[in-house]
C-alpha cells in the first residue's frame, strides 16, 4: 500500500488531502473514491478505513480535511447554512481540479455524505457512484437531540481534549461550525428533497438502526429520492465504518463491482 500526503490551493486557502494506492489495484479505468468526512471529522478520523477501503476494492481512494478541520488552513468566518452547497459549488471543483481528476466515486460520512449528494447532483459527468454512510436527509428532532448530547459529552474536558488533538487550535470553530448551523432556527426547514432528483449515478445509502442523529428514514428518503438508489440497515449506531466495517466493506466491494460488471464507467 502506497500512501502520500499533500495540501492543495482551494479558495480560501488549502486543504490537506491524502492518498492510498494499493498494490494490486484494478485497471486504471476504474476511477478513485474520494471520501468525505463528517462535521467533526478529518483525514486522520478516518483511521485505517482509507486503506482498508483501497485494499478491498483495488482503488486508489483519496481523503481530505475540509477548510478550517484538520490540517487544513484555519478559517475565522462565521459559519455559513450554505456551507453544504457552498463545499459542492465551489472547494470540491477546485480540488478534483488540482488533482486532475476526471471521474470519481464519492463516499461520505454524515454530512459528508450529504455533500457526496450535493457533489454527484452538481457534476453528474464526474461522480459516477455514491456511498453515503450515515446521512441525514432533512432535520429530525432526533437530530437535534444527538447534537445537544454530544454538546453535553464534549464539555467534558477530557473529551475536548481527545478531540482536539485531530484539529487543534481549530476546534473551537470546528464544533460551532456543526453546533451553530443545525441547531440554528432558520436551517429547521432544511432538506436534501430538492436535491435527490437531481443525482443521476447509482447511490447505496447506507445507515444504522440505532444511529443516534437521525432514524433509518433517511437512507429510505434518499433511496427513494434519487434515480438509481439502494438501502442497506445495519445493526449500529452513527459510524458504520467503525462498528460495522467489514460489512461495509464488502457491501462497497459489492456495490462498486457490480456497476463495472453491469458495463457502467465506474
Amino acid at each position: 500500500m502506497q500512501t502520500q500526503s499533500f495540501m492543495v490551493d482551494v479558495p480560501g486557502g488549502q486543504v490537506f488531502v491524502q492518498r492510498w494506492q494499493p498494490a494490486s489495484a484494478t485497471s486504471g479505468a476504474a476511477c478513485p473514491i474520494v471520501l468525505l468526512h463528517e462535521s467533526l471529522g478529518s483525514v486522520g478520523q478516518w483511521h485505517d478505513f482509507p486503506a482498508r477501503l483501497a485494499q478491498a476494492t483495488g482503488r486508489e481512494v483519496l481523503a481530505y480535511d475540509r477548510l478550517g478541520f484538520g490540517q487544513s488552513s484555519p478559517r475565522s468566518d462565521a459559519p455559513s447554512l450554505q456551507f453544504i452547497a457552498h463545499e459542492a459549488q465551489q472547494h470540491f471543483p477546485a480540488l478534483v481540479a488540482a488533482l486532475g481528476l476526471e471521474r470519481y466515486a464519492l463516499l461520505g460520512h454524515s454530512v459528508g455524505a450529504v455533500m457526496a449528494l450535493h457533489i454527484a447532483a452538481a457534476h453528474p459527468a464526474q461522480c459516477q457512484a455514491v456511498l453515503s454512510l450515515s446521512a441525514q436527509a432533512y432535520v429530525q428532532p432526533q437530530t437535534l437531540e444527538g447534537i445537544r448530547a454530544a454538546q453535553r459529552f464534549f464539555a467534558d474536558p477530557q473529551q475536548w481534549a481527545r478531540l482536539q488533538k485531530w484539529h487543534g487550535p481549530r476546534l473551537d470553530w470546528v464544533f460551532r461550525a456543526w453546533t451553530d448551523v443545525w441547531l440554528h432556527p432558520d436551517f429547521a426547514d432544511w432538506s436534501l428533497d430538492p436535491v435527490l432528483p437531481q443525482v443521476p449515478c447509482p447511490v447505496l445509502a447506507i445507515h444504522g438502526q440505532h444511529d443516534e442523529y437521525g432514524s433509518p428514514q433517511f437512507a429510505q428518503r434518499i433511496a427513494a429520492g434519487v434515480a438509481h438508489g439502494q438501502v442497506l440497515l445495519l445493526d449500529c449506531a452513527h459510524h458504520p465504518h467503525r462498528q460495522q466495517v467489514a460489512q461495509v466493506l464488502a457491501a462497497a466491494q459489492d456495490f462498486l463491482h457490480d456497476l463495472t460488471v453491469a458495463g457502467a464507467p465506474v
